[in-house]
C-alpha cells in the first residue's frame, strides 16, 4: 500500500522547520498541507480531512493544547506533537488531552518518519478493527476480550483482575503513550498518593508473566515519567 494516499497536516510557525518537514514528508510520498497558526491549522483540518497532524505546541496565535483540545471534541485523528518543550509535564498534558505521540527538537528525520508510519498503520488498524469482544494479538500475545483470557505461546497466562485490565486497557490504545493519570484513573477510579507505585508493582508483575525480561520492550514500553505504551509490532 504506497504512502501517496495519506495526507499529513503540519502546523508549524516555524517556517524553515515547516519546509524542512514538507520536503522530507513530500520525499517519502506524503501529500503534506501546512499551517503556521493554531486557527488556521484548525481550520484546514476541517476542510481538508488529514489523515495525520504534525503539531508544534508554541503557536502565535493560540497554545498547540488549545489546538488538541478543540480538535478531540469531534475527531480522532492522530496528533503527534513535535515541541522544544521537554518537561515531563508538558508531554503529560498533550497527551493526556488526546495527542498520540510526543517528539521533542531537536528530532531525528528517521525517528520522526517511524513515529509518522506507526500512527497511519495503528490509526488504519483501529478504524477497521472489530467490535470489543474479538481478539487481540500482537506477536505472541493474544488476547481474548470476551474471556477475559490471556495467552503467551498458546500457553494461558494467569493475571489478577487489575492486571488484565491494565494490560486490555493498553491494548485498546495500541500504539499510543497512556499516562500514568490515565491508567490510574480509568483502573482505580482516582489518583492518590501511592497510586504511581501501585501501577509500577502490577505492570512489573504483568511484565514477569507475560515472559519479558528487565529491560525488554516487547509487549510494553515505559515512557520514563509520563507512562506506558504498547508497541506495535513494527515499533
Amino acid at each position: 500500500m504506497g504512502n501517496n494516499k495519506f495526507k499529513i497536516l503540519v502546523v508549524e510557525d516555524d517556517r524553515s522547520v515547516s519546509r524542512m518537514l514538507q520536503t522530507v514528508l513530500e520525499n517519502n510520498g506524503y501529500q503534506v498541507l501546512t499551517a503556521s497558526k493554531c486557527q488556521q491549522g484548525i481550520l484546514m483540518l476541517s476542510s481538508h480531512v488529514p489523515d495525520l497532524v504534525v503539531l508544534d505546541l508554541g503557536l502565535p496565535d493560540l497554545d498547540g493544547e488549545e489546538f488538541i483540545r478543540i480538535v478531540r471534541t469531534d475527531s480522532m485523528v492522530p496528533i503527534i506533537v513535535l515541541s522544544a518543550r521537554t518537561d515531563e509535564m508538558d508531554k503529560v498534558t498533550a497527551l493526556d488531552l488526546g495527542a498520540n505521540d510526543y517528539v521533542t527538537k531537536p528530532f531525528g528525520i528517521e525517528e520522526l518518519l517511524a513515529r509518522v508510519r506507526s500512527a497511519l498503520r495503528i490509526n488504519r488498524m483501529n478504524l477497521h478493527a472489530a467490535a470489543p469482544g474479538s481478539i487481540f494479538s500482537l506477536g505472541a500475545l493474544v488476547i481474548n476480550y470476551d474471556k477475559r483470557q490471556v495467552r503467551v505461546d498458546d500457553h494461558v497466562v494467569h493475571l489478577t483482575q487489575t492486571e488484565y485490565n491494565i494490560l486490555s486497557f493498553l491494548s485498546h490504545h495500541l500504539g499510543k503513550v497512556m499516562t500514568y493519570s490515565s491508567i490510574i484513573n480509568t483502573i482505580w477510579g482516582g489518583m492518590d498518593d501511592g497510586s504511581i507505585k501501585k501501577l509500577q508493582v502490577n505492570m512489573a508483575n504483568i511484565r514477569k508473566k507475560l515472559g519479558c525480561k528487565p529491560g525488554e520492550t516487547r509487549y510494553i514500553v515505559n515512557e520514563l515519567g509520563v507512562g506506558y505504551r504498547m508497541p506495535d509490532q513494527d515499533d
